[in-house]
């Protein structure tokens, strides 16, 4: 096998500050729309639910660098700066002429980015004296990287991971409970959104909307508690920009720049995190690199959906939302990429998509996987089977490339490994895994049942 080239940064390149992109948009994005209220939400609104410091990043829209608190750089450098990687093998099978680079957060000690906002959120949690938090997981990234993050600043977690996901990964909740955490399947028994939900529904197998409210309900109900949150929310984006600000660098070092930047998306976390500080050049110093989110084609919420206000979780309990959604409503299918499942996208994206700042496709399961074992086959290491939609999206761009006769440059992050999803790739080899797919009409259906607020 042919050696891949690494691109490494020493430890004092690591980045000081988060990027904010809200500052510099050129259109920002509406406010977030209180329930009760159906006013915009004010800090004061979010203070009960989330630590301070977070809800002071989230509101902030005029600062575009924000310093990252020595302890939690600290940590960061258990892992990070994470290495850049030229996929030669990879170029090679697809005898294309693009050059493919992925940014490598499979590193980290959970195995995926999450762990980058998981430290920032337990350290501010710490900060303000919380003793007591709450998430939700989907595919289970998240709350692996929750349970590391609480433990590493001694905090209590409890994790609502939807039941398909309890079930099909159960490795993942051993992470969880390896490092402390109590995970719990959701829906479940142990919340009024939960009981609500198994009695109208009592073979659902959860969504994470239905889990961030279990969750929700959890931490306000119980005292010295704050809930926190791994994808969709603005604070979330900020703290992932550690692998763009990073990538900037390592690019510079191989002597290249993206034409387009690819990345997975479910709630926008890992996707925001690579972008947005090169989206910043193309809004300051008219570069035309191109942004392409990947999401499957069983929850297409930014190529099939709607933009409006709706809420962030099933039962009601989070603000109203502006965002591209299938409804908060929406059960998806069963697929392996239980990160991508999620109904709607954070409200930055959503507004750059709505502005044409971002391009999205959808991917089907079984590319997907398919996709995943060449990439293992060519460059070694297994994608977690959502990055593996961002390995697909990456190939066809680079067999673009290859019928047009172009030379392009392509960046993808490779946001988590799959080394505890071999269980899905056993089905995919098997043959046991299909394709999903949803009518116009499904759709339709389901975002016809929201409350027209925009």
């Amino acid at each position: 096998m042919e050696k891949t080239k690494k691109f490494l940064l020493p430890e004092s390149e690591l980045p000081t500050h988060w990027y904010n992109i809200m500052a510099e948009m050129p259109t920002k994005p509406m406010p977030m729309i209180h329930p009760g209220t159906r006013q915009s939400i004010t800090a004061e609104d979010l203070y009960p639910l989330f630590a301070k410091g977070l809800v002071d990043q989230e509101m902030n829209r005029t600062d575009a660098w924000i310093e990252i608190p020595e302890e939690v750089r600290e940590k960061y450098k258990i892992y990070r700066p994470t290495p850049l990687v030229r996929a030669y093998n990879l170029e090679k099978a697809l005898d294309t002429p693009a050059h493919i680079y992925f940014k490598n957060e499979s590193v980290s000690p959970v195995g995926s980015h999450k762990l980058n906002s998981a430290l920032a959120q337990a350290y501010y949690c710490k900060e303000a004296g919380v003793t007591n938090v709450t998430t939700e997981t989907g595919a289970g990234q998240w709350g692996t990287a929750m349970a590391f993050a609480s433990k590493v600043f001694g905090l209590d977690l409890a994790v609502y991971m939807v039941k398909i996901s309890y079930e099909q990964k159960p490795y993942r909740r051993s992470l969880m409970q390896t490092w402390g955490a109590q995970v719990v399947p959701s829906p479940s028994m142990s919340t009024k959104a939960g009981r609500k939900i198994i009695t109208e529904r009592p073979n659902y197998q959860g969504s994470l909307g239905t889990a961030i409210s279990e969750a929700i309900e959890l931490a306000m109900s119980t005292p010295n508690c704050k809930y926190t949150l791994g994808s969709v929310l603005n604070h979330v984006s900020l703290h992932q920009t550690v692998i763009g600000l990073e990538a900037e660098k390592q690019m510079e070092m191989a002597g290249e720049y993206p034409d387009v930047i690819i990345a997975c998306f479910g709630g926008g976390s890992n996707f925001s995190g690579i972008t947005f500080p090169f989206l910043r050049h193309n809004f300051k110093d008219g570069k035309k690199t191109r942004f392409v989110s990947a999401e499957p084609s069983s929850c297409p919420k930014l190529t099939r959906g709607v933009f409006q206000y709706d809420f962030g979780d099933e039962a009601g309990y989070t603000p109203l939302i502006p965002m591209f959604t299938l409804g908060h409503n929406f059960a998806p299918a069963h697929i392996h990429a239980g990160g991508l499942r999620y109904h709607g996208a954070g409200t930055i994206v959503s507004q750059l998509m709505k502005d044409n700042f971002l391009e999205a496709v959808d991917i089907n399961q079984l590319d997907s996987f398919k996709a995943g074992v060449l990439f293992a086959q060519t460059e070694g290491i297994v994608p977690a089977p959502e990055s593996a939609h961002a390995v697909a999206a990456t190939i066809n761009e680079a067999l673009k490339a290859k019928e047009e006769g172009v030379k392009k440059t392509i960046l993808f992050n490779l946001s988590g490994h799959g080394l505890v999803d071999m269980s899905s790739y056993d089905q995919y080899l098997a043959g046991d895994l299909v394709n999903y797919s949803l009518t116009d009409n499904d759709i339709a259906e389901n975002i016809a049942q929201l409350e027209k607020i925009l």
